[in-house]
């Protein structure tokens, strides 16, 4: 239940009951959660349409990630496939008006996730739509939010806390896979060298030519990626705009590069924006009359 309380931005040990609980204001989710729910339209339509495309691949391709046999999903036919589709679309339109929250967003959580498991059982499986499934699955908590509500509620600070720390392991767990199956020889190795050569653009294909560049690029992703866990240490809301600049920076200049971009990881990071700020602005900017308009009466 929301409270009238300022938000903490005290510091707070990372993890700790006091730092999952630091209040946010409501104004902040209600931003994010018509962001979140109006780009799985986005996702749905234009940037991950391949996933529609399993409607009229044969079943027995069909390989069910664990979840899917633990909680014996269908098998999606194309009756399946199309349903949850359409589904999907409308409670996201009907969860971005804010009815409803916990209702509404309950079923667009579960429907997106059998909408990734349709998209992943098939050999190939994104990490990055951790944070964005996370931060649907806690939206529903939080309850009524609205763009005008300056109260802070310990609820909306842990669904926060929640969508960041799954960011933060989404960069911290890429590391450590990339340890993992390519040893220490991943860094030195010629990864995004092939990568240029695969998709490169003309924003990088000079870089084959100077030594030494894309091995230092390396090194840095990873040590980058590793150091991630100082993510968690952001309470201004100063370090908030820097560190969403930072990491959107990072996935724009990726894109232009090798044309590979983390829609939904994206729009989780957007989470950690004071969005209450911006509606308090426009708030508070006085109209300007229009020309001709007789000015405020003397006294």
């Amino acid at each position: 239940m929301a409270e009238d309380l300022r938000p903490e931005v005290a510091p707070a040990v990372p993890l700790t009951p006091r730092w999952w609980f630091r209040p946010v204001p409501l104004a902040r989710i209600a931003v994010f959660r018509t962001i979140a729910y109006l780009f799985i339209l986005v996702d749905v339509f234009v940037t991950t349409t391949w996933v529609k495309a399993h409607a009229d691949v044969p079943t027995a391709w069909y390989q069910p990630l664990r979840i899917a046999e633990l909680l014996h999903l269908p098998v999606p036919t194309h009756a399946v496939v199309v349903t949850v589709q359409w589904l999907l679309v409308g409670c996201a339109l009907a969860a971005a008006t804010g009815r409803a929250p916990r209702v509404l967003g309950t079923a667009v959580f579960l429907l997106y996730a059998e909408w990734m498991v349709i998209a992943m059982s098939y050999g190939k499986v994104d990490h990055d739509r951790i944070s964005f499934l996370v931060a649907l699955a806690v939206l529903p908590t939080v309850g009524r939010a609205r763009f005008r509500d300056r109260r802070s509620s310990e609820a909306a600070g842990f669904a926060t806390a929640a969508i960041l720390v799954a960011v933060m392991l989404t960069y911290f767990m890429a590391a450590w896979a990339k340890v993992r199956f390519g040893g220490w020889d991943w860094p030195t190795g010629a990864t995004i060298a092939r990568a240029v050569i695969r998709r490169g653009s003309v924003f990088s294909d000079w870089t084959l030519d100077v030594p030494y560049l894309l091995p230092a690029v390396q090194w840095a992703m990873i040590i980058g990626e590793f150091a991630a866990l100082v993510i968690l240490l952001v309470r201004t809301d100063r370090m908030r705009v820097a560190l969403v600049l930072g990491l959107l920076a990072f996935h724009v200049i990726t894109y232009l590069g090798l044309g590979i971009v983390f829609l939904p990881h994206c729009i989780a990071i957007l989470s950690v924006l004071p969005w209450e700020k911006l509606l308090a602005r426009r708030a508070t900017v006085p109209e300007v009359p229009p020309a001709g308009a007789p000015g405020p009466a003397p006294g």
